[in-house]
């Protein structure tokens, strides 16, 4: 059986809503899920950093059948809309946690 495999998207001020939901996904629907590594270096990430983190982050994309964007409160930051645009323009199903 091919399970799904979803890509968390979202703010990262919603770190343990993402956390919660990627548990829930694996337990309950039994996806695969790719989730959000947060930043914990004790330093500034240089912006070549942060550009490799977000090519890597279109790689799981890439991979997945699916987004699975935490939007608490309707909340979609800059980064995320671009995430969303992305998995549009690749067809890739995109799945939110709140519907408008």
């Amino acid at each position: 059986m091919k399970r799904k495999i979803v890509t968390m998207c979202g703010s990262l001020k919603f770190l343990d809503k993402i956390q919660e939901t990627a548990e829930r996904l694996e337990l309950q629907k039994q996806y695969v899920v790719i989730s959000i590594n947060p930043h914990v270096l004790d330093r500034a990430l240089a912006q070549s950093e942060r550009e490799l983190l977000g090519e890597l982050h279109r790689a799981k994309i890439d991979i997945s059948d699916a987004i699975f964007v935490v939007n608490v409160g309707g909340y979609i930051g800059d980064a995320v809309r671009r995430e969303i645009e992305y998995a549009a323009s690749l067809g890739k199903e995109i799945i939110y946690l709140e519907n408008d």
